[in-house]
Formats: C-alpha cells, sequence, structure tokens
C-alpha cells in the first residue's frame, strides 16, 4: 500500500512539473521542419480522454520545430462535446475533423487518405510530449529513414522465422535500433513518410476484420510489406500518461488479454510473415 501510494506521489509530482513547462512553452515560434514533403501530426480522441486532451495538443502545438497542419479526428458529433479549452486552440493552429469510427486507426488513416503525399506523425492523446519530441523524428527522417519511432519493442522470433507470442518479445528496448525485429509503438509518436505503406494499409474492411483493436500490428505489417524496416531512436522511452485518462484504453485488451496475439495470428493467415 505504501509503494502504491509513493508511485502516485511521483506521479502527480511529475505531471505538475510536466503541465508548468508546457505552460512555459512560446506559442507560435517553432523552426521549419525543413523536409521536401509537408508535416502532419494526426491523432484522435474520445470523449473519456477530452478532460486532459488539452495537455496533450498543447505539448504537440508548442514544439520546438514546426508542423504544417495538426490534425485530431474525431466521431462524428464528438465535437459537440468538446471543453472550451480544446476548441481555442484553433487560435494555434488546431485543426478539428470528423471521420468514420475506426477506433484508433482514425489517429492515420483519415490523413493517409487525405495527404499521401505527406509525412504524417501520429500521436497518442494521453501522454505527454517533450518540446523536441517532433525534432528527434524529424532529424531521424532527414537522415534518410522512413518510419521512425520513440519507442518500440524488439520482436522475438521462433526457431522457424515466425513470431513468439507479444508477452515474450523484448519491450520497450533501450538502445536505438532498425530491423525488421523492430516493432514500434504508436503511444510515444511515429514519423512515417510517403509511400512507406503497403497498397493495403487504408482498407478498412481489413484492417477492422484482422486487427480491430491493435493498430500497431496492422502498421508493422503494412510497412514491412512494402520492405520498410523501423528506426528506434533514443533510448528506452518513459511514457507520462495524464492522471484520469485511462478509465477506457485498449491496453487491457491489446496486451493482458492477448488482443495483440490474435491480431498477429489474424495478419499470419493473410499476408504470412513479413521477414
Amino acid at each position: 500500500m505504501i509503494s502504491g501510494a509513493f508511485r502516485r506521489l511521483k506521479h502527480r509530482r511529475r505531471q505538475a512539473r510536466a503541465i508548468a513547462e508546457i505552460a512555459a512553452r512560446p506559442i507560435g515560434e517553432g523552426a521549419g521542419h525543413g523536409l521536401a514533403a509537408p508535416l502532419i501530426v494526426s491523432l484522435t480522441s474520445y470523449p473519456a480522454r477530452f478532460g486532459t486532451l488539452a495537455l496533450t495538443l498543447k505539448a504537440i502545438l508548442r514544439q520546438s520545430i514546426r508542423a504544417d497542419r495538426v490534425i485530431l479526428w474525431l466521431d462524428e458529433g464528438d465535437e459537440d462535446s468538446l471543453p472550451v479549452e480544446v476548441t481555442e486552440l484553433k487560435a494555434e493552429g488546431l485543426e478539428i475533423a470528423a471521420c468514420p469510427a475506426w477506433r484508433s486507426y482514425k489517429k492515420i488513416v483519415p490523413t493517409l487518405l487525405a495527404w499521401p503525399e505527406a509525412n504524417i506523425v501520429t500521436a497518442d492523446d494521453d501522454v505527454y510530449y517533450p518540446r523536441d519530441w517532433l525534432a528527434g523524428l524529424v532529424r531521424a527522417m532527414s537522415g534518410g529513414a522512413r518510419v521512425i519511432c520513440h519507442r518500440a519493442h524488439r520482436i522475438s522470433l521462433n526457431a522457424d522465422q515466425t513470431p513468439r507470442p507479444y508477452g515474450e518479445w523484448q519491450h520497450n528496448i533501450a538502445e536505438p535500433e532498425q530491423s525488421a525485429r523492430v516493432f514500434l509503438t504508436g503511444v510515444m509518436g511515429v514519423i512515417y513518410a510517403p509511400g512507406a505503406f503497403h497498397e493495403e494499409i487504408t482498407r478498412d474492411d481489413l484492417f477492422t476484420r484482422l486487427s480491430p483493436g491493435s493498430d500497431d500490428v496492422w502498421l508493422y505489417w503494412m510497412h514491412r510489406l512494402a520492405g520498410v524496416e523501423a528506426q528506434k531512436i533514443g533510448g528506452r522511452a518513459r511514457i507520462l500518461e495524464w492522471g484520469g485518462s485511462q478509465a477506457q484504453s485498449l491496453r487491457t485488451e491489446n496486451v493482458a488479454g492477448s488482443g495483440n496475439d490474435r491480431a498477429i495470428q489474424a495478419m499470419l493467415g493473410r499476408y504470412g510473415w513479413p521477414s
């Protein structure tokens, strides 16, 4: 009980420091990104997360380099429930749009359909992003990588080179790496270059059936089938989730509930192992 209370206290202190740091950032002063194609940050949310959404959006909008667009995708009608502190961020460049109810896929598929020529950065709606978060992804892309993430797992393989169960992978790897075994996790953000995906990336008849709650699994297969390896940058990622944002989450379904393993088996059945 004491250790749990101590962890909660540490989390509250980390969160308070993060909120103060975001509030102190200059508004509208980010440098240009220097990439040849437009840079779009794309994310989604839903009403259970709206209470802390403004914190994440401010962290994304107030980066050391400036994206060309920051788009928040919502289910039809959800914009009416947004807090004023979110809608006020339109003044800082936030765009809000509606799309089909594709769950977590809303953070990338609508943007891919509308701007296939863009460099697309996906982000989660419930975590803190440091001010140089976007700059790190852009630097790696400027160096030639096509799919880059801050947080990744390393896939563990059986003797026949098929993946072992998700729980047996090496999670949150500590070193930079680029290989076919780097499995990106979207929570800390990923950047995708134009053309980095297989042609079926936006097929909702497939991703809603094969991997309905495991977008990371679908995205891994789609960039590997296109011959692209993911590059993990930096050290072991440390996630700071906003208090109260985890009342509803796909994590229990995907990790504890083996949702990722079911999705992996479904993807193997359709596409095989993209080694």
